[in-house]
């Protein structure tokens, strides 16, 4: 299970769609649907939130969104807490990730795209600040410790 701190918008084809069926899975984990995966260390951090199913609804429309945006349909019915990021009722706080932590998948996405869609890796800017999902917030850190290197 990824679910990568990184925007989005840096995954090609198949990583956003692993990313949704990913993230779907942790929602499933969260909300007690499912046995497998829950001691998986992705989901550290979600567990740390006030509310953690809403904050992977937040997650996930995020990535609806960006799916909607390169014509894909991704199914926002199959969120269980839709929720927004911040003030806004039922909006959720944002939740850290290091420095260290977007490097490392920064890097680990790099060496995927290279092997698998080059024509997406060619257009990214190797010197541009990486954004992160708009969840997070970027703190000074090395990777964080639930990060299986």
């Amino acid at each position: 299970m990824r679910v990568w701190s990184l925007h989005p918008r840096y995954l090609d084809r198949q990583g956003l769609l692993a990313c949704w069926r990913e993230s779907l899975l942790a929602q499933a984990v969260l909300a007690g649907r499912t046995r497998g995966y829950r001691e998986h260390s992705q989901l550290v951090r979600f567990r740390a939130t006030p509310e953690p199913v809403a904050t992977i609804g937040a997650y996930l429309l995020v990535v609806a969104e960006e799916a909607r945006e390169r014509g894909y349909r991704f199914d926002t019915g199959r969120i269980d807490r839709p929720a927004t990021v911040g003030q806004a009722p039922g909006g959720v706080e944002r939740v850290p990730v290091t420095d260290g932590q977007v490097a490392h998948e920064w890097a680990h996405l790099g060496a995927k795209l290279a092997m698998r869609s080059p024509e997406r890796l060619a257009l990214l800017d190797p010197v541009a600040t990486v954004e992160v999902h708009p969840l997070f917030v970027r703190v000074p850190g090395a990777v964080e410790p639930w990060e299986r290197a």
